[in-house]
């Protein structure tokens, strides 16, 4: 019986332990953020005042407006429980809507951003 009790114990505290890790970048406090792996007090400020100014739409406007707050880093935090208004960071999202507004010129070779050879 006593083995039971222990182990549903156990369980609550592990499912309150993975519920609890969840934080929104929008609403955590500075304590949370250095708590995170891979987190400093400068990327902690530099998110704070960002926040003051406007809470993050998305992880794109997130990535955009925090500077050290690349994809690789956001792709970690995600993975750690953070999320920007419920969502966690998914690269393909934010590439595809970084790519949807940055289009080559017609006529340019996308890849190196020059013009293709002239045909004889």
């Amino acid at each position: 019986m006593l083995k039971k009790i222990t182990g549903a114990l156990l369980a609550f505290g592990f499912v309150g332990l993975s519920w609890a890790q969840q934080i929104d970048l929008n609403k955590a406090t500075e304590v949370e953020l250095d708590a995170l792996k891979g987190v400093g007090p400068v990327l902690t400020k530099a998110v704070m005042d960002e926040r003051k100014k406007a809470p993050f739409k998305n992880w794109e406007d997130a990535t955009s407006r925090v500077k050290g707050l690349g994809p690789q880093k956001a792709s970690s935090l995600s993975d750690q429980g953070v999320r920007v208004q419920g969502s966690p960071y998914t690269a393909k999202s934010a590439d595809s809507a970084k790519d949807s507004g940055k289009a080559a010129p017609k006529g340019t070779d996308a890849a190196a951003g020059k013009a293709p050879p002239a045909k004889n």
